[in-house]
């Protein structure tokens, strides 16, 4: 599993950032100004309100550390790219889901160290806290996962023809990427998966649902639009899955830290489509 962890994950994760970068201009970013009710409820929920749902499901939840570690780093990943195509499949604002996911991809450079470190600290593990490195994790967040955003938005300034064309593609191949990525995480631990799972699933499950609702429910008492709702909640209920993954191992070596992440990720693409089903004709 050397080879996969070490070198086709992260290449995999790049691949992906790259795919978001060609489908974002500068206006994406703009748009921020355009919408800053709608933009600022989705960041709150998915930036603050998803990790402390996380947090308060962990303290009042029976589950080993590591696996506590691991529902973390799921709730700190951004958006991934699939949740702009449901939030079109779902008649969404799809504009501020591309936004949202563009920035908040971004901004993880920040915020997953911060989330992993208050959290450490908060469960009482600074013996882990003391072998990671805060500089050295943002630093390979941002090779990894900014760089490559950066890349494909100058592709798609400076040769747009070439990047519209390829766009379709790399998102294809993104969730090919996703999926392999999620296999093999699931097989790094296949003597154990169905335990973990049976831990780990039910958790993630209510963090997903729960956090689907509360995102609808606070665009809702906000007074924004149907479209921004779905969006909203679409996005705090699709994670970037493979970047959770990739922080799990790079930082602690995958094994049961990672299993979060893959129920997670299984588990969000049938809640989504349920809520597209239901929010669709809305």
């Amino acid at each position: 599993m050397g080879i996969i962890t070490d070198i086709f994950l992260p290449l995999a994760l790049s691949f992906i950032m790259f795919a978001l970068g060609l489908g974002l201009n500068v206006s994406d970013f703009l748009r921020v100004f355009k919408q800053p009710k709608d933009f600022i409820i989705g960041f709150i929920s998915q930036i603050i309100f998803l990790p402390l749902v996380a947090f308060i499901l962990i303290k009042i939840w029976t589950i080993s550390p590591e696996l506590a570690i691991g529902v973390m780093l799921i709730s700190a990943a951004p958006g991934g790219v699939t949740s702009n195509i449901l939030t079109s499949f779902a008649k969404g604002d799809v504009a501020l889901s591309i936004s949202l996911t563009a920035i908040i991809s971004l901004l993880s450079v920040i915020t997953i160290p911060l989330v992993v470190i208050v959290s450490l600290n908060l469960l009482d593990l600074e013996n882990l806290f003391k072998n990671i490195s805060l500089m050295n994790m943002a630093l390979n967040m941002f090779l990894i996962v900014t760089v490559p955003v950066i890349i494909g938005m100058l592709l798609r300034k400076f040769v747009t023809n070439v990047a519209i064309g390829f766009e379709p593609i790399a998102k294809k191949i993104s969730v090919v990427l996703f999926v392999i990525v999620l296999i093999g995480a699931i097989l790094s631990e296949k003597d154990n998966v169905i335990s973990y799972f049976a831990q780990a699933g039910l958790i993630t499950l209510v963090l997903n649902v729960i956090m689907m609702i509360i995102a609808f429910s606070l665009a809702h008492f906000v007074g924004t639009g149907i479209a921004q709702k779905k969006c909203i909640a679409i996005e705090c209920g699709l994670q970037n899955g493979t970047l959770a993954i990739f922080v799990a191992t790079s930082l602690f070596g995958g094994g049961i830290y990672l299993i979060p992440a893959a129920t997670y990720s299984l588990i969000m693409f049938a809640t989504s489509l349920i809520f597209v089903f239901f929010v669709r004709k809305i």
